[in-house]
């Protein structure tokens, strides 16, 4: 099969059957859901999801996030991967939004990779989910489940070359959601041990299962 018959399966099968999909994270506006993203890295969205609302009760914008320090932060997020270090992420993101950015999360991706904590893939999603622009943020499941199903070549081992390698075949339109879809297969259905292939509705176009799972099942 062809790279881009293998996009045209991936894309006809979440558009019919998933057609609306949404990231995991909890979040009312830009400036807490790039709180949120922040804290996600390294960390599942679902321990996200128990701290952020108390944390948002508490610093409900960047002016108070920007009045806060570093040890108050911490003792709200203690539970998450890294807090040291996201704590401080997220007291420098906070003001440098006041002091720069006039309390405005920026919709530039360039932009916001100037905010501490934010880095290629975290700017992406902001601009992809609040901005609703083609940008298309590649974490550890889009990284995994586009080489394994073979939308990118095994050769792509970088992030950016991953992106650059989807960003070819994606329609304009479709690239935020394509984010969603990759993300949310990899968490549920294609995972990184012991990956769900005999219930896997992109069996059909999927190197791995050819290669690992089919050879196996004819060999048996």
């Amino acid at each position: 099969m062809l790279r881009k018959d293998r996009f045209k399966f991936f894309l006809d099968y979440f558009t019919i059957n998933f057609p609306e999909p949404e990231t995991e994270l909890h979040y009312g506006n830009p400036y807490e859901l790039l709180v949120a993203v922040i804290l996600s890295a390294q960390c599942t969205d679902k321990r996200i999801n128990m701290v952020t609302p108390a944390l948002f009760e508490r610093f409900p914008d960047p002016e108070s996030l920007a009045a806060s320090n570093v040890d108050e932060v911490f003792t709200y997020i203690r539970s998450v991967s890294y807090p040291n270090n996201k704590a401080k992420h997220l007291v420098g993101m906070g003001r440098m939004l006041v002091t720069e950015f006039n309390s405005e999360v920026p919709a530039a991706v360039d932009e916001l990779q100037k905010l501490p904590g934010v880095g290629r893939k975290t700017a992406n999603v902001i601009a992809s989910v609040v901005f609703n622009q083609p940008t298309l943020a590649v974490d550890t499941h889009v990284f995994r489940v586009s080489r394994r199903i073979g939308l990118v070549p095994m050769t792509a081992t970088t992030p950016l070359a991953v992106e650059k390698g989807l960003m070819k075949y994606l329609p304009t339109d479709l690239v935020y959601k394509a984010h969603h879809w990759l993300i949310l297969h990899g968490r549920y259905i294609c995972l990184a041990r012991s990956p769900k292939c005999m219930e896997c509705p992109l069996s059909p176009c999927c190197k791995y299962f050819e290669k690992n799972v089919k050879m196996a099942l004819f060999n048996s």
